[in-house]
């Protein structure tokens, strides 16, 4: 065997010993990162969450951090800090390979658990500290409107006014908080093959993971 046939060779079984390079993005891959990115980002996360998430829940095979950082074209710390905040809020987990060193992540495919995790651990509590900034705000204006009830005037019929207005408020938080209460009670149970059946997706019984 020849110098260059040896080298031939040696390029070939280098090849064939790599380790697998994730391709680039699909078209599919790209459109629907972006989208669910812009949403995340709409919603107050990142916009590296949602893409990060995306690629995760479309792959049928767990990825790399590494192979992450090739796809979405973003820095190792991008993705690193991305991925620690994606599994705190529990829509992205770490994975166990057999045969690797490397850890690997996969998505949270239950997509109703995710929502209402996320629902209960912001929004829930956002609106719950509204109720109390509103019911605060009501207690001062009634005492205002008890201290001028003597005086009456425009300081009195200002602060009715204004307890009528900041009443309205409080009934509708809490009328969110009711209906959010209600959406994550539902969500304790697996919501998700009612909701499949009511968008169309067949029976609720038989509705189950693609």
């Amino acid at each position: 065997m020849t110098v260059l046939q040896r080298r031939a060779k040696t390029r070939d079984d280098a090849a064939a010993t790599a380790p697998h390079a994730e391709p680039a993005l699909s078209s599919a891959e790209a459109a629907v990162s972006d989208a669910v990115g812009r949403l995340m980002e709409f919603w107050g996360f990142k916009r590296n969450m949602g893409r990060i998430w995306t690629l995760l829940y479309l792959s049928p095979t767990p990825l790399t951090a590494g192979d992450l950082k090739d796809r979405l074209l973003i820095s190792s710390g991008a993705v690193s800090m991305t991925l620690a905040e994606l599994i705190r809020w529990g829509v992205v987990k770490k994975v166990w390979v057999q045969g690797e060193r490397r850890d690997f992540f996969s998505a949270e495919v239950a997509l109703w658990r995710m929502i209402s995790r996320v629902l209960g651990e912001r929004e829930r509590i956002e609106i719950g500290a509204a109720v109390e900034s509103f019911e605060r705000a009501l207690q001062e204006l009634e005492a205002a409107r008890k201290a001028q009830a003597a005086k009456g005037g425009e300081a009195r019929a200002r602060a009715d006014f204004q307890a009528r207005r900041v009443r309205a408020l409080l009934d509708l938080a809490k009328l969110g908080r009711t209906l959010l209460d209600a959406l994550l009670s539902t969500a304790k149970l697996d919501a998700e093959p009612l909701a499949r059946f009511l968008l169309g997706g067949g029976s609720a019984s038989n509705a189950k993971e693609p």
